[in-house]
C-alpha cells in the first residue's frame, strides 16, 4: 500500500515514474545540506539504510507484541468491522506518509499501517502452531535478505520490472476477489507460490527505488511503508505454502 499503488491487503501496484532519482546523485553527497531546499537533513547512506532497518524492525516487533498479547481481543471483533477498519486506517496512513515531508507525520502514518495489519495478523495466526510461525519467520527473513542484496547489486533489473510487477499484482487482486469472495474457491498452493514470487520481486524493486531517493529521514520512513507491506505479504504467502505442506 503506497501512494502509487492500489489499496487492499497487497499494497502494491507498479505505478512508479521512470525518472527515479529526480536528479539526485547518490555518489556525490553533501551531508547536512539539503540541495532540495527542504527542512529535512540529508543523511549518509549508512544512516539512511540503518533508519530503514530500525523502522522496519519497530513495525515487526509491534506486530509481535500485538499477536502475543491482543489476539483474544481482536478475535472478539466483528470480522467486517476489522477488515473495513484495516482498509480505512491503512489508506489514511499511506496518505499521511507519502503526502508529508515531515518524518514525524510520516512515522505516525506508518503506524496507521502497522497497527491494523497487526490486528489482521493476530486473527490470521490464531491457532497456528508456534513452530510453524517461527519457521515461516526465519524463511521470510532469509528470502528478504537475499532480495535486498539482489536489489542492491542489480537495481536496474528490478526497476525495469516494476510495471510488470504492478500488472501481475493487479491481476492477482482481481482473480482472488472473484474466486475468493464471489465463487468461494480455495486457491491451490502453486497460486501462493506465484504471489510469493511477485512480492519477492517487489522487495528488490522497492529497495532499489529507495536507494535512488534523497536520503532523508522522511524518505526512509516512506520507503518502509512499501517494504513492510512487501515483507508481511510474503510472510502470509509462505505461511500458507508451508502450512499446506505440513498438512500434506
Amino acid at each position: 500500500m503506497r501512494t502509487n499503488r492500489p489499496s487492499g491487503s497487497y499494497g502494491q501496484s507498479g505505478g512508479y515514474r521512470d525518472d527515479f532519482n529526480n536528479g539526485y546523485n547518490p555518489r556525490s553527497h553533501n551531508y547536512g545540506h539539503n540541495p532540495y531546499g527542504r527542512q529535512s537533513e540529508v543523511l549518509s547512506p549508512s544512516m539512511y539504510n540503518g533508519l530503514i532497518g530500525i523502522v522496519l524492525l519497530y513495525g515487526f516487533v509491534l506486530n509481535y507484541l500485538m499477536v502475543k498479547h491482543c489476539t483474544e481481543f481482536f478475535l472478539t471483533m466483528n470480522l467486517w468491522v476489522l477488515l473495513i477498519g484495516y482498509f480505512v486506517l491503512c489508506l489514511i496512513g499511506i496518505f499521511m506518509s507519502k503526502a508529508s515531508d515531515n518524518p514525524v507525520v510520516s512515522f505516525i502514518g506508518y503506524n496507521f499501517v502497522v497497527v491494523p495489519i497487526g490486528a489482521v495478523l493476530s486473527v490470521c495466526l490464531a491457532g497456528v502452531a508456534p513452530d510453524l510461525v517461527k519457521n515461516v519467520v526465519l524463511v521470510t527473513a532469509g528470502v528478504t535478505a537475499v532480495m535486498l542484496v539482489a536489489g542492491t547489486l542489480f537495481p536496474n533489473v528490478f526497476k525495469s520490472i516494476g510495471g510488470a510487477l504492478g500488472i501481475a499484482l493487479l491481476a492477482v487482486i482481481i482473480i482472488e476477489l472473484i474466486c475468493g469472495l464471489l465463487l468461494k474457491i480455495i486457491m491451490p498452493t502453486f497460486w501462493d507460490v506465484i504471489v510469493a514470487l511477485i512480492f519477492c520481486g517487489y522487495i528488490g524493486f522497492d529497495w532499489a527505488v529507495a536507494q535512488d531517493e534523497e536520503p532523508t529521514a522522511d524518505n526512509a520512513i516512506d520507503a518502509c511503508v512499501g517494504l513492510y507491506l512487501d515483507i508481511v505479504n510474503l510472510f502470509l504467502r509462505l505461511l500458507s505454502i508451508m502450512g499446506n505442506r505440513d498438512r500434506d
